[in-house]
């Protein structure tokens, strides 16, 4: 019998020998870079002559490895291949295919600090951030796997005589997962093991700047025995091959995570029938946010300028949850705001591989240069308090950034940054930082920290955000505790790590037979 759900617990670096671990684990993954990985394709290994190389972001001049990129021809192989294993995999029960998932549990805690170490390398993660995805990967394959046998299980309708009636839950087909970046291991875990337990086969294309820790899942799924075809790993360009998936006319579902305007593009074109498809494409879409942390007066000042430094800039702010705006009661704006910049300037920015790293790189030079833009803009539409520049290092390192008196309709304070920037915005009263809080096209997370009751309720019901969190921080959800997604331009709310999420990837189908 598969015991209740529990979440995997994070590591206490403090401890010597979980250190000395991770040390070890981050020498032997050193070890190995510069290595080549395939395409995986019906269970088949395929190696191409174009290549992608994933770069170390903390140390610029180093690559992680080398990706076999796939063209149209092998996309459509892929495609071919997740179909034909479709017509075995959908007849297998929820049971069946729930064991996998639970096996790929056991062979990632296994291999626990050695995947957190590819993503230091590859993802510019610090060693607390690496290890609560590694974690929380793990918590998506155990609990979509016991959420996959209680949706398997007979479920009651209402009876009536003469007749027996049934409904239960079948697959939709193949599927295109395009996972982030930020997570690249924990959301391509989660997204990809959702779809693939329900019954359904799927094409993975990778976040383009973490396409090793990509694979990396694919070698654990392999060792767990899934069948060949069932998950079919194709890096490659999003206009090459991503367009190519997302117009099939035999792709049944998109399942996306990423920026609001490829998660539109993607919606837009999954919407047109193509010739030859039977069905409407579904599409399940978490994208941006512009997240808002709200500081009464009558709160906890200290820990809520604590929980805005950490939402802000803990992975260099590149989270979908992170907080970008702090919107903070003009009676105590000036304490919150002077013990933030406090904390930013107090944070050592480094190398993620360095255990005493707090905030690491960002992800890209692409990245790097669109932030250091919005600082520029930052300059001229608030009053710079903390950071304000590039940090030292040969990668793409950004200072903890802290601007002030920052008017709610500002750039800063409406666009996306997915940095390590935070705004900070006055509010005469508190059912004026609600209004500011919502007057934004996302509504992914948020935060209210007060010690108010009425205030709270008000929030409670005002507040329009998918993850709405009482004096705590607006990051960190856990699977099972907090089903995450937005609402508005933040997605299509889909509640990942909830109970309802798989339901996203099947139909429901009723059957009654006359007695």
């Amino acid at each position: 019998m598969v015991q209740p759900f529990v979440n995997e617990p994070l590591t206490d670096f403090s401890v010597p020998e979980q250190r000395a671990a991770f040390e070890q684990a981050l020498a032997e993954v050193g070890a190995q870079l510069g290595r080549t990985y395939p395409l995986y394709i019906g269970g088949r290994e395929v190696l191409t002559e174009r290549r992608t190389a994933s770069i170390n972001p903390s140390q610029k001049d180093q690559v992680v490895g080398y990706v076999a990129k796939a063209d149209q021809a092998l996309a459509e192989e892929a495609m071919q291949s997740a179909l034909a294993a479709f017509e075995t995999w959908k007849r297998k029960s929820f049971a069946e295919r729930a064991r996998y998932l639970l096996k790929a549990a056991a062979i990632m805690r296994r291999r626990k600090h050695e995947l957190s170490a590819w993503m230091c390398y590859e993802a510019g993660k610090t060693w607390p951030e690496a290890d609560a995805d590694t974690a929380e990967a793990i918590d998506f394959l155990e609990f979509y796997a016991r959420e996959a046998i209680r949706l398997g299980e007979v479920h009651p309708l209402v009876r009536i005589p003469g007749e027996d009636n049934e409904q239960h839950y079948i697959p939709l087909g193949v599927g295109i997962i395009i996972p982030p970046w930020n997570f690249p291991l924990a959301i391509l875990t989660g997204m990809t093991s959702a779809a693939v337990v329900t019954g359904n086969t799927v094409l993975l294309k990778p976040a383009t700047p973490t396409p090793v820790i990509a694979s990396k899942f694919v070698e654990v799924m392999r060792d767990a025995g899934i069948p060949a075809g069932v998950i079919n790993f194709v890096p490659g360009s999003g206009a090459e091959i991503g367009d190519y998936l997302v117009d099939h006319p035999r792709t049944r579902f998109i399942s996306f995570t990423g920026s609001k305007e490829v998660g539109i593009r993607i919606y837009e074109r999954a919407a047109k029938v193509q010739p030859g498809q039977i069905w409407l494409k579904r599409v399940v879409a978490e994208m941006g946010g512009k997240d808002a942390i709200v500081v009464d007066r009558e709160a906890d000042l200290e820990d809520a300028a604590r929980q805005i430094a950490a939402s802000a800039f803990h992975f260099s702010g590149q989270k979908c949850s992170a907080c970008s705006r702090a919107i903070i009661h003009q009676d105590v704006y000036d304490i919150v705001a002077e013990r933030v910049v406090a904390l930013a300037q107090s944070m050592r920015v480094g190398p993620a591989m360095d255990g005493a790293s707090q905030v690491g790189p960002v992800i890209d030079e692409s990245a790097y240069r669109k932030i250091l833009e919005y600082i520029e803009v930052g300059k001229t539409e608030g009053k710079l308090l903390a950071g304000g520049g590039k940090a030292e290092g040969n990668g793409f390192f950004i200072q903890p950034t802290v601007f002030g008196d920052v008017d709610p309709h500002a750039r800063i304070a409406q666009e996306e940054i997915f940095g390590p920037v935070v705004a900070l915005i006055r509010a005469k009263d508190f059912e004026d930082a609600i209004r500011i809080a919502n007057d934004t096209e996302f509504g992914l997370t948020g935060s209210v920290f007060s010690n108010n009751r009425e205030h709270l309720e008000y929030a409670r019901q005002e507040f329009h955000v998918g993850n709405l969190y009482f004096n705590r921080k607006c990051t960190g959800a856990l699977v099972g505790v907090h089903p995450f997604g937005g609402f508005n331009m933040s997605g299509t709310d889909s509640k990942a790590g909830g109970r309802d999420y798989l339901l996203l990837f099947t139909q429901a189908k009723a059957v009654s037979e006359k007695l």
